[in-house]
């Protein structure tokens, strides 16, 4: 099989595929790299996405697996089945808020997880040292700790100080890829990345979530003064790093991947706010499905912010230094941070729209917007529009099986 560019076609394992990151690497991946086979591995918890697979389901490079990373057989089974050359771990838990209400997913798939992946790729690797190329696990900014606003930003080099559980847990599976790399020659790569933002992304997270809360006209929450500072890189521009990192990076190094674009959290909200009054501004007609949101009125979605306790242990800035990345790999980011986060704001707009087209048919459409405008509004628990998003999560009950993959011996067969 000949590659486009030249280079030698890869099979990769992706696992967590069914995540953000994951299903944004899918699909950079198979457009980038059409030669390549793409076996996508997922636990299918409440963060997957199940319609990721049939976006790719046509796709003859593309595989599904329904499964867990701790499942060595079935690891192992994909692994020699479709003589898997590149492994990219996106597998996590990774919602701080969860962690710190209840901590033990984190540390069963964090730690025990990667561990497990981890040693059925060094047996497979220890079997055929020639065919298996790269091992790369996907790692966090949060692993640092926390900076002062003073301080330059985190290297490759700096300790960890982990500061709630699920940075914790990430800590300890870059220590595990680590020890792999140096006790047993493994060839690991680590990538430590900062906040991520872009399309599919879960609604619990705060881009989506804001965006949401400002359609339906429900507060948007501000932990304390909304000051804490993170460093934002879109979805595709983290592919593209470890798209080099796999095609040029060192086994044994680790990579941070940030784009230098740190900015409060308030910041960030209120930036949001501005795109939703724009795309209102340009499209009188999403009025109509959105009623309750400002900007339906002409109001100010800014109006809607509101500050709450600061949670536990909430570290105050994150930022990466990615010149290493720049100088050794030659990354940058693609484009301004501005029109990323609109187009990634009038995606998830669009997407809501769609969401209420599919939810009632356009003449309860027009029976719902009526009674907005004719009754008071009245308070809820939690958004209409993240219910509806939620519900689409969930994992359809025949599409998948347990185990869909062919049997060892059978790489060519495709899902």
């Amino acid at each position: 099989m000949t590659d486009f560019s030249g280079r030698e076609p890869r099979r990769l394992l992706v696992t967590g595929a069914l995540g953000f990151i994951g299903s944004n690497f899918l699909s950079y991946w198979l457009d980038r790299y059409p030669e390549d086979l793409v076996v996508a591995l997922d636990a299918m918890t409440y963060a997957a996405n199940p319609e990721i697979i049939d976006l790719f389901s046509q796709n003859p490079s593309f595989v599904f697996c329904r499964g867990d990373i701790r499942d060595t057989r079935l690891v192992e089974e994909i692994l020699d089945g479709h003589r898997i050359d590149t492994v990219v771990n996106f597998a996590a838990e990774s919602h701080v808020d969860r962690s710190i209400a209840d901590a033990d997913a984190f540390v069963s798939t964090n730690i025990n997880g990667v561990y497990s992946l981890l040693k059925t790729c060094r047996k497979y690797w220890s079997v055929g040292r020639g065919h298996f190329r790269r091992f790369h696990h996907i790692s966090t900014d949060e692993v640092y700790g926390s900076l002062e606003n003073s301080d330059p930003p985190f290297t490759e080099n700096s300790p960890y100080r982990p500061n709630s559980p699920y940075s914790a847990s990430k800590a300890a599976s870059d220590f595990l890829t680590r020890s792999f790399v140096k006790t047993y020659g493994f060839p690991a790569t680590i990538s430590n990345c900062s906040n991520n933002f872009g399309p599919y992304q879960h609604p619990e997270k705060l881009i989506p979530m804001t965006v949401l809360k400002l359609l339906d006209g429900h507060a948007v929450p501000v932990y304390g003064d909304g000051r804490q500072i993170r460093d934002w890189l879109h979805a595709r521009d983290h592919c593209r790093g470890i798209d080099l990192i796999l095609h040029h990076g060192k086994p044994g190094e680790t990579y941070n991947i940030g784009s230098r674009n740190e900015r409060t959290n308030l910041e960030i909200i209120g930036m949001i706010c501005d795109c939703i009054d724009g795309v209102f501004a340009s499209d009188p007609g999403l009025s109509g499905f959105f009623p309750r949101c400002p900007a339906a009125v002409g109001r100010r979605s800014r109006e809607l912010i509101e500050h709450v306790a600061d949670r536990p242990g909430h570290d105050r800035r994150y930022g990466v230094d990615n010149s290493k990345m720049v100088a050794e790999l030659g990354f940058c980011p693609t484009e301004s941070f501005e029109e990323q986060l609109c187009r990634t704001v009038g995606w998830y707009v669009a997407r809501a729209q769609e969401r209420l087209s599919v939810v009632q048919p356009e003449s309860k459409q027009q029976d719902v917007r009526q009674s907005e405008r004719e009754q008071p509004e009245t308070e809820s628990s939690e958004s209409e529009l993240l219910e509806i998003e939620q519900s689409e999560r969930k994992p359809p009950e025949k599409v998948l099986s347990e185990r869909n993959l062919p049997v060892s011996g059978q790489p060519e067969d495709r899902l």
